[in-house]
């Protein structure tokens, strides 16, 4: 069971603690936008009540730990991935989840009968503009100031999943991993927490 309140007040003092301006507004919509209660996804991973913020953090976790790695084989990174951009791009590459999950009713075969149970649609219409994307400009909206490469790194982050047939789609994404080493910090991050720590 995910303890909401207190993950919320932990994501609240991560974020705080980077010392962003728009930090307050940022918070402020993510609570409008019902953040700090909502899933992580449909079925695959953390489809439950809070899910959203206890990804965002298992992201932020994992991370932290790859950073550090990652600057100990080449220290040079280390002026490339200030913590408080790890934070933020760990907490925030979601955001454009808040509101899309809705609960309805379900159904499935148990033991050769069929029972309803309370589970979650994706309902798009409210701000339908992609991912990463989506987050980027509401966090703009928002107010927080965020660098360059944390705009890349929270654009890019679904890599694979969000690229079109697009060869100009291919090309900014290869641009962007090649300049910008959040972007794969991220990336792996997202990927580690979605497919090894969340999953049962």
């Amino acid at each position: 069971m995910i303890d909401v309140d207190a993950n919320r007040k932990r994501f609240y003092e991560i974020l705080r603690a980077t010392g962003k301006c728009g930090v307050e507004e940022v918070l402020a919509g993510l609570e409008a936008l019902g953040f700090f209660s909502a899933p992580a996804s449909t079925r695959f991973h953390l489809a439950e009540e809070g899910g959203l913020c206890q990804h965002s953090l298992n992201v932020y976790d994992e991370a932290r730990l790859i950073k550090v790695l990652q600057c100990r084989l080449r220290p040079q990174l280390e002026a490339r991935l200030a913590d408080d951009s790890v934070a933020v791009v760990s907490l925030l590459h979601d955001v454009c989840k808040a509101e899309v999950y809705k609960k309805e009713i379900k159904h499935r075969k148990v033991n050769g009968k069929w029972e309803d149970y309370e589970g979650y649609a994706v309902d798009y219409s409210s701000f339908p503009l992609g991912h990463g994307e989506k987050s980027v400009i509401r966090l703009l909206r928002w107010g927080l100031d965020l660098t360059e490469d944390e705009m890349l790194a929270i654009r890019w982050h679904m890599h694979a999943w969000s690229l079109s047939d697009s060869p100009e789609d291919s090309a900014n994404f290869n641009k962007a991993s090649e300049r910008c080493p959040l972007l794969a910090i991220l990336i792996a991050a997202d990927g580690l927490s979605a497919r090894i720590l969340e999953t049962s």
